[in-house]
């Protein structure tokens, strides 16, 4: 009797850790984005805004990449090209969320993300040195060597 509302506590914690997670990592994920967005802006960019961006960025991002992915298909059959063309449909749909999000232009847009994105490898970095200092074994955070 006692086991299945063990079995339900346990579902239940790691589906609250799983949010908690979740949303730890879109803050430390948006904190990239608005660094970026400050500098790029001179100042004008908020936190919250960067958080709205940078979670409206992936949604946009996957919605026009299989939409367009899946027109391409049925308009022009298989075709090698069409996953690239699709690639570059969403990645300058996601450059619109950042224009729209921040109230720029398209090469502001296109500087906050590459700016988000070297900023974000600059911490990760940190972060993964930081840990393998103070607990070897820790995996790299970062793709790439750090020592």
């Amino acid at each position: 009797m006692l086991q299945p509302l063990l079995m339900q506590a346990e579902a239940l914690i790691a589906a609250l850790a799983l949010v908690f997670g979740l949303l730890i990592l879109w803050v430390l994920v948006s904190i990239p984005v608005w660094i970026a967005a400050k500098v790029v802006t001179v100042g004008k960019a908020r936190f919250t805004r960067a958080m709205l961006v940078t979670a409206a960025g992936p949604i946009v991002y996957a919605i026009v990449f299989f939409l367009s992915s899946a027109i391409l298909h049925m308009t022009l059959g298989e075709k090698i090209f069409i996953t690239t063309v699709a690639f570059i449909l969403a990645f300058i749909a996601w450059i619109g969320v950042f224009k729209l999000g921040f109230d720029t232009g398209w090469l502001r847009a296109l500087g906050i993300a590459i700016l988000a994105t070297i900023v974000f490898a600059v911490i990760g970095t940190i972060i993964t040195i930081g840990l393998q200092a103070l607990i070897p074994p820790a995996p790299p955070i970062t793709p790439f060597p750090t020592f």
